[in-house]
């Protein structure tokens, strides 16, 4: 029988590990989930089990050899950043793979600020808000105070991405997505590393930096497999948006986080932009892509289980409600909605809605006025006039029209994109494994109107 010939993507995430398997037409032919318990660090804090990913990824890699479909030309891996793996000269783990939600010690905060006396210009150089471990580039900094011993092992520090990456190919790379994710290391002016990271003598310790284009070649049982270096999950989803669409158009990737990404919007990070959370990512080619964040989906959840609660519905009851601009202009007519950036559904009442799909509606309503707040950041009057949203609340019938209603003057549209941040990886190294074109219509849209 003859193989089909696939490229293989580790896609990692903070809940769900997926393999999957695209076809020379990027289409998916195979597809695995795997789910890691968290376990504790040293100081009791949850955090990834490295060891179990690795071995889980291992042994997936084991299997490619003798796989009876699937001919495996090339692996890449998209993670999520912010996320420092440290190893020593013979690639053993050092430490756990620390949560970037963990609370950042304020006496090393402080520190570092007396060091560094020039808080604001620093995070708008490096495009990168304080934000604690967030900044990848402070665990670091962290780490060589509050640990000289384990600091004075560390042979690479590999960003999550490139530490799967690594166990592969045994190449250690410092890849450009992650390191323009919020890092606090990369001077976006000077195209290089900080001064501070120069000072502090950090670049000892970080792998030589590549493109998110460049690969390792390497032999699985007389086989040569093209290995990727890894990218950062929100750049990855990009790629395919701009493999497909060449107008202008900002990405609002939905989950956890909205994140809106604006390819096309070049002025430099402004300090007002940068203390309303935007950021700057670099793109796998090295290109800025300006950034502002909205953490809403936990919102969601909290506010639908509150309505569940109240209404006496099942937990996921939002997920049947339809929109009705009925509701919409019921809820006009009453004083108590005005929608604006300050719009907060967890302060309202909920026995003034007669009954959960008002309510509900509401709820969405406040939730897009922020959104309207967030994105408008980074679209900042430019050329853009198409909104292309994917993830969780794209197919939300009631946010996608609610969303078109408040863009007025812009193209709206719901993206389906089977696995973005996957089939990015795949993409970024596409004319290295495959001669094919790149096909058509990768990414289906569906346009809403007001």
């Amino acid at each position: 029988m003859n193989k089909i010939p696939v490229i293989a993507i580790f896609d990692v995430g903070k809940t769900n590990k997926k393999l999957i398997f695209f076809n020379e037409q990027y289409k998916i032919v195979y597809e695995e989930y795997y789910q890691i318990n968290e376990i504790a660090d040293e100081e009791g804090f949850p955090c990834e089990n490295i060891k179990e990913l690795s071995e889980w990824i291992l042994c997936k890699y084991a299997e490619f050899a003798i796989h009876e479909c699937f001919e495996i030309r090339a692996i890449n891996f998209s993670a999520y950043g912010a996320s420092f793996v440290h190893i020593d000269s013979n690639g053993k783990l050092l430490t756990p793979l620390y949560n970037y939600l963990k609370p950042f010690p304020e006496n090393i905060k402080e520190q570092f600020y007396k060091q560094y006396p020039t808080e604001c210009s620093i995070a708008k150089q490096t495009a990168s808000p304080v934000l604690g471990n967030l900044n990848s580039g402070m665990q670091l900094y962290c780490l060589k105070y509050e640990s000289p011993e384990i600091y004075a092992k560390v042979k690479y520090s590999l960003h999550l991405p490139q530490y799967l990456s690594y166990l592969i190919s045994s190449k250690a790379a410092t890849e450009i997505t992650s390191l323009g994710c919020h890092t606090q290391l990369w001077d976006f002016e000077k195209n290089n590393y900080h001064k501070w990271v120069f000072d502090e003598g950090l670049t000892s310790k970080l792998a030589p930096i590549y493109s998110g284009d460049k690969i390792e070649k390497i032999t699985n049982n007389d086989t040569q497999i093209i290995v990727g270096m890894g990218l950062h999950d929100s750049s990855a989803a990009l790629i395919g948006y701009l493999a497909e669409f060449e107008e202008p158009f900002v990405l609002l990737s939905t989950g956890t986080w909205s994140i809106t990404l604006n390819p096309f919007n070049y002025a430099p990070l402004s300090e007002v932009e940068l203390r309303q959370d935007c950021l700057c990512y670099l793109s796998y080619k090295g290109n800025p892509v300006k950034a502002s964040r909205l953490l809403a989906g936990p919102e969601h959840e909290i506010q639908t289980k509150r309505m569940a609660a109240h209404f006496k519905k099942a937990g996921d009851y939002f997920s049947g409600v339809k929109y009705d601009n009925n509701i919409i202009q019921f809820l006009k007519s009453s004083k108590d909605y005005v929608l604006d950036e300050d719009s907060s559904f967890e302060i309202r009442n909920l026995n003034t809605y007669l009954n959960y799909e008002v309510a509900y509606h509401q709820l969405i309503a406040d939730m897009v006025a922020q959104q309207r707040r967030s994105t408008n950041l980074v679209l900042n009057d430019m050329i853009v006039k198409r909104i292309y949203v994917d993830g969780g609340f794209s197919k939300n019938e009631v946010y996608m029209h609610l969303l078109a209603n408040i863009f007025t003057g812009f193209e709206v549209y719901a993206a389906t994109v089977a696995q973005a941040s996957a089939l990015g990886a795949a993409l970024a190294i596409h004319h290295h494994w495959n001669d094919k074109a790149l096909p058509d219509n990768i990414i289906e849209v569906k346009l809403y109107s007001v």
